[in-house]
Parts: structure tokens; C-alpha cells; sequence
């Protein structure tokens, strides 16, 4: 085999972003992604039903008009601040095509979703990494580093991964007037916030530089289709929708089944409350057996193993994979002591909380016999 490396420099050196475990060989207890513990809209199913497959010998609509559509309507925005992407990644990826230089600055947190730096790498850009406070705060002086640092694009994700704090609207404002690039509001887990007014999207399409990252993935149950979309002003909608998007980036399945789970907002927002009852539940279980647990306003939580628990964050999380239990453990250094938990069903927390109290109780990693 050749030694002779193709590769660009910056890709060659790179390391490739590590998912969470997606087993499909055995049956698990799957709190370790955030996906949503409950399936998608009934309607979604009856659209797969009566899905006319004599449609998919054409392409799809280019840009998803319809869902685009119904989106826009949701959102009280126009159908040109919305753009329908495959995933919110998809979205990450087109933002950093478009807007960053080779070689120019992108600012995010420290610790922020680990996606970020991975993409920005990929478009041979820097990164100016911030670390966030204690309590999961932006310093005082974010914005002022990243001017400093003249980032072309900054990333914010609120709810904050892996945390789940939320940053209010203006914080943000401010943020956005005080940096000369493009701010990027990841709201994957906005779905689950407890305030109903907190809404940022006249905000984004009536600024000059706020694109909100939304998906499917978390509160409408699609993680497996993968649909996520952009809202913002139109001047920073067009160039991606039209010049730097994939031809056809979404196939015609994805977009009718989108648009079915998107309409039915009061199925959705039953399951997103289900979720924060669970989430207000689980929290308290958590803090119950010792462990620190950070507010949240996400569909999953951070819990801190304290020092004198007899396993640490790292061997509880393999003790519970050995049962069949998966969350996500992190060697970040100021994660190393926790366990980031998705919120299941009551039933599946049930199960979490009596395997982590046994785990703990007994100081083994050793499956019981």
C-alpha cells in the first residue's frame, strides 16, 4: 500500500467527531444522545402509509418549499428566512462555507457541542475557544475576545450542551450588537425550555447577524430522518439556500414526513411537556442518591459525581453500560466528574435511578450474577 497521503494538511491532522454509542445488536436503555423518549407524531406514521412512491422516480423540490413553508408559518416568519437543511449539521456546515474565510477566526465556548471545532477545522479556519464560568456563564468579557480575535462566526448553543443552562434574550441581543461577525444560536434543545415567551426568531430575522440553528431531531422524535432548518435575516438565507447548498439536499420522504411532524404542534408540545415533568422528576432522583445536578432546560441533565461517591463519573458510566444502561461520559477536563443523562420515560429513569443506586452502593463496576 502507497505511504503517499492525499489528504489536505488540515484534514490530515485532524480527529473526526466521536457520536455517542449507537448499538443495534442488543437492547439498551438508551439515555446517551438525547433523543426524544417518545416517538414521533401518529400523522408522520399515517404520511409513511400513504406516501405516493411513484414520486420518488423525480427529484425532490430543491428547496423544500412546502416544509419551508410550513416552518415559516409556525415561527410567525416569511418562507425566505427559513432554509431546510439535512440535519442541523448540514446547517453548521453551510454557515462555515459561506461565511468563514480559511484561515479566519471562529469563536465558540469551552466546553460547547464538539461538532463545532471538528467543522471549523474542516474549512481550514481557527478556533477561538472561551471558557465559559463556573456556573456555566459567558464571561464578561466574551464579546470583547471575540472582537479581539475578529471572528468572522461565533457559536452559541442555548440550551448550553452539556449543561442544558439557558442564556436569556438579551444576553444574546447585547452579544449580537457587540461582535462584527455572524452569531449562531444552536437551539436543538430549545424545544424544552420552561418559558414559553422565551422566542428568539423576530430577533434573528429582523437582525443583521442572528442565524437560529433548529432540527427535528430532539423535540419531534426524528432523529432518524434527519431534518433540521435555519431562521435569520434573508440576506444571510439566500446565499446558502441558493449558492451553497447541496442540489436536492433533501430527499422527498424526509421533507414530507418534516413537514407532517412540524405541523402538529399540539402533538409535539404534549411530548415536550411530558419531557420536563420527567426532567423535574429525574433531577430530584439524581440529587437523592449524592450526585450534583445542574437546572437544566434541555431534554437531559448533568449530574457531578461527588469525590466521596466509591466510583467516579467515568466507572459508573461503564457500570451501567455492563447493564445495559448507556449515558454519556465525557474526558473533557471539566466533565471528567460527570454524567450527561438524556431524559427517558419515567419507566427507563425508574431503571437508571435503581442501577446507579446500586452501583453505588456496592463500589463495583461488576455486573450482578
Amino acid at each position: 500500500m502507497s505511504s503517499k497521503r492525499f489528504e489536505r494538511h488540515n484534514i490530515a491532522k485532524l480527529a473526526g467527531y466521536v457520536p455517542g454509542e449507537q448499538p443495534f445488536d442488543a437492547p439498551v436503555i438508551k439515555l446517551n444522545t438525547n433523543e426524544s423518549p417518545y416517538p414521533t407524531s401518529p400523522k408522520v406514521q399515517d404520511a409513511i402509509a400513504n406516501f405516493a412512491i411513484e414520486g420518488l422516480r423525480r427529484y425532490p423540490q430543491p428547496t423544500a418549499d412546502r416544509f419551508r413553508a410550513t416552518a415559516a408559518s409556525v415561527h410567525q416568519v416569511a418562507r425566505e428566512n427559513v432554509i431546510a437543511t439535512r440535519g442541523g449539521d448540514e446547517l453548521l456546515r453551510l454557515l462555515l462555507t459561506t461565511f468563514v474565510d480559511p484561515g479566519a477566526c471562529v469563536g465558540m465556548t469551552d466546553p460547547t457541542y464538539s461538532l463545532y471545532p471538528i467543522l471549523t477545522a474542516i474549512q481550514d479556519a481557527l478556533v477561538t475557544s472561551i471558557p465559559l464560568e463556573a456556573d456555566w456563564s459567558l464571561p464578561h468579557d466574551f464579546s470583547s475576545v471575540i472582537t479581539a480575535h475578529q471572528c468572522q462566526l461565533t457559536f452559541i448553543v442555548n440550551p448550553h450542551a452539556p449543561s442544558g443552562r439557558l442564556i436569556d434574550q438579551e444576553t444574546l441581543r447585547m452579544l449580537a450588537s457587540e461582535i462584527d461577525g455572524i452569531l449562531v444560536i444552536d437551539e436543538a434543545y430549545v424545544d424544552f425550555v420552561s418559558d414559553e415567551a422565551h422566542d428568539l426568531t423576530q430577533l434573528a430575522v429582523n437582525s443583521d447577524n442572528i442565524v437560529l440553528l433548529r432540527t427535528l431531531s430532539k423535540g419531534y422524535g426524528l432523529a432518524g430522518l434527519r431534518v433540521g432548518y435555519g431562521i435569520g435575516p434573508e440576506h444571510l438565507i439566500e446565499p446558502m439556500l441558493h449558492k451553497t447548498r447541496d442540489s436536492y439536499n433533501l430527499d422527498a420522504i424526509s421533507q414530507q414526513l418534516a413537514e407532517v411532524a412540524l405541523a402538529d404542534q399540539a402533538y409535539a408540545k404534549s411530548v415536550w411537556e411530558r419531557v420536563r415533568l420527567s426532567r423535574t422528576d429525574l433531577c430530584r432522583d439524581l440529587q437523592a442518591l449524592g450526585l450534583q445536578v445542574f437546572a437544566s432546560e434541555s431534554n437531559f441533565l448533568l449530574a457531578t459525581v461527588p469525590p466521596e461517591c466509591p466510583l467516579s463519573a467515568k466507572a459508573l458510566y461503564e457500570g451501567l453500560k455492563a447493564r445495559h444502561i448507556l449515558v454519556r461520559y465525557f474526558s473533557h477536563d471539566r466533565l471528567q466528574d460527570k454524567l450527561r443523562i438524556t431524559v427517558g420515560t419515567d419507566q427507563e429513569n425508574a431503571h437508571l435511578r435503581h442501577h446507579l443506586a446500586a452501583l453505588m452502593q456496592s463500589g463495583s463496576v461488576s455486573t450482578p450474577t
